[in-house]
């Protein structure tokens, strides 16, 4: 079997999946914030519990909310800070008595969606989580393209394309720059640009109610949303061009974006033809989960299971 780890800022979730893709196992602890020794004692107790509950050895992969340095191999860019500069992988196998493979979070949606949801089959796979903030991964042949520096899929902080001189420079982003696509597509960016508008701060799905409802701010800050995707992810098609679009977080459950953005990104589209398929992550909030158990493949996770 495969155990998949999502570790997160605030929980680690466990899953354990069969050959076939089902689950055996699933489980959630809080996560030990600021505690390096902590994490890493309860990922072990999770893969341990789910071991004893299924009464088999597993393979295990980390989705993380960063990645690995190509060059001294400890993390970086994690916003669960207490990660950063440490060997996880290393300091994991130790612990586990088996290799680990990490990826970033937004890769393993890419690879999970590539493996057996909205994506399953397709040799070139875009995801972009639309949540607190944005990140995106990119599966080739389902597996992570994680790239030479370690920031392949890396969408979120690159410049909003085609800014107006309105959106020009763009809201500070925490990453040092101004104007990421994070500022302007996450969901965070979404309830910004509403309160902008209104002077009101309500929550991403309140707005997107009220936009359906017919409120004419809400209908305003939605279309701008959506432009805003689109010009984001022409770039990506121009760029990639790959065969399917995923979106994951909490934005991908606004179903007007999957007729809205593909109404616009032709406009914006190198020759303007455009079939991309957009679609929401089959298996929602799971998908980095099982994404992480499926970075080992079959054979390679007996293998390293010692079977």
């Amino acid at each position: 079997m495969r155990i998949g780890i999502d570790l997160g800022g605030t929980k680690i979730e466990a899953l354990a999946l069969g050959d076939d893709g089902r689950e055996l196992g699933r489980h959630r602890v809080p996560t030990p914030r600021d505690d390096y020794e902590g994490t890493l004692q309860t990922i072990a107790r999770l893969c341990e519990r789910l071991e004893r509950q299924t009464g088999q050895r597993g393979s295990v992969g980390v989705g993380i909310p960063g990645t690995l340095s190509s060059r001294t191999g400890l993390v970086k860019n994690a916003n669960s800070v207490w990660l950063n500069g440490r060997p996880l992988d290393r300091d994991l196998a130790r612990v586990l008595e088996r290799p680990v493979r990490l990826a970033n979070d937004a890769n393993c949606l890419a690879v999970s969606e590539a493996s057996d949801g909205a994506a399953a089959g397709e040799a070139v796979v875009f995801a972009a989580i639309l949540g607190t903030g944005t990140g995106a991964g990119v599966a080739l042949g389902g597996r992570p393209h994680v790239g030479r520096n370690g920031v392949g899929g890396e969408w979120g902080h690159n410049p909003l394309p085609w800014a107006t001189p309105e959106e020009t420079p763009g809201p500070d982003c925490y990453c040092g720059k101004r104007g990421c696509l994070e500022t302007w597509v996450s969901g965070t960016g979404f309830e910004n640009d509403y309160a902008r508008l209104t002077g009101t701060r309500l929550p991403g799905p309140d707005i997107a109610a009220r936009a359906e409802a017919g409120e004419p701010a809400a209908v305003t800050v939605l279309q701008r949303y959506a432009d805003r995707l689109a010009r984001g992810l022409a770039h990506v098609i121009d760029i990639l061009d790959p065969e399917v679009i995923v979106l994951g977080g909490g934005m991908s459950n606004v179903s007007a974006l999957y007729r809205l953005v593909p109404e616009q990104w032709a406009r914006w589209v190198f020759g303007a033809e455009v079939d991309t398929p957009l679609r929401p992550a089959l298996h929602g909030d799971s998908s980095g989960v099982r994404g992480a158990a499926w970075l080992w493949r079959p054979g390679e996770a007996e293998e390293t299971a010692g079977r």
